[in-house]
């Protein structure tokens, strides 16, 4: 779990010299049987780029991750159409909940609006749709569903990347070889990656719901977030929306549930 505090981390050299080389060199693969040798590929480059043995031993430790595979191959609701998409993530209850939220956590949101230009509809579309308000986190094993990811040929680049920002999270202590979140690594209530806590951790626990929000907003506002424009298709904020999850069904979902929450028809 998260239960160290952290503040906002650049990334460090090794995230980003090297990684397409550690990429290429390690080969990836499509089924587990190659999956050990790969880590002690990995794990040699990554000693070379200076991630501490502690962090190399949690890697080494991992397991390939059959159920993390499972569900990167069947992400069949983002080709939904909106409608069934929103009767599938339970909108109307997320609306509900989200109204209700934004009147009794109404300081937390006018805080995070005042801070970073982000009203609370998006905010809490997010938290609603990502975890169900916290009640769905997952429980698996992160450094293991990264690392697999990262071992897999389908987005290998991608996954290589984090998983340099996880081993970096657990060598500051900010995570531990048994942190648990969702298939693809996601951490805390609005499910960030590990390289995104990096990035735009603001302090705290993501497991905590201020904590998280304030974390959430903060991506936003980097990604260019304009305090008081539009967030719907066509306007100004929308791509930014688009910044935080790449399958347009989500994004119009996220654009819709906020505005309805934020009191928009």
């Amino acid at each position: 779990m998260l239960t160290r505090r952290f503040g906002t981390i650049s990334i460090v050299g090794l995230l980003v010299a090297g990684v397409i080389d550690t990429a290429r060199a390690a080969k990836c693969g499509s089924t587990a049987a190659g999956f050990d040798v790969w880590k002690q590929q990995f794990a040699d480059e990554a000693r070379a780029k200076g991630v501490s043995a502690k962090a190399v031993a949690a890697l080494l430790d991992t397991t390939y991750a059959s159920a993390t595979i499972a569900a990167d191959r069947g992400q069949r609701s983002f080709r939904l159409s909106l409608d069934q998409f929103l009767a599938k993530r339970g909108a109307s209850t997320i609306v509900a909940r989200g109204h209700a939220l934004k009147q009794s956590e109404a300081a937390l949101f006018a805080s995070l609006e005042q801070r970073f230009g982000v009203p609370p509809g998006p905010l809490i579309a997010i938290w609603g749709m990502e975890t169900a308000f916290g009640r769905q986190r997952g429980n698996q094993n992160t450094l293991s569903a990264v690392t697999t990811l990262a071992y897999d040929c389908r987005r290998s680049a991608f996954f290589t990347d984090q998983l340099y920002a996880t081993l970096t999270l657990i060598d500051r202590g900010i995570l531990s070889a048994g942190t648990r979140g969702s298939m693809h690594g996601e951490i805390g209530q609005t499910q960030f990656l590990p390289k995104s806590i990096l990035n735009y951790g603001t302090g705290g626990d993501l497991n905590n719901a201020p904590d998280a929000l304030a974390a959430t907003a903060n991506f936003l506002k980097a990604h260019g977030w304009r305090a008081g424009a539009g967030y719907q298709p066509g306007e100004a904020n929308f791509s930014v929306i688009q910044a935080w999850n790449a399958a347009s069904v989500y994004q119009r979902a996220i654009a819709l549930i906020g505005q309805q929450i934020d009191g928009g028809s």
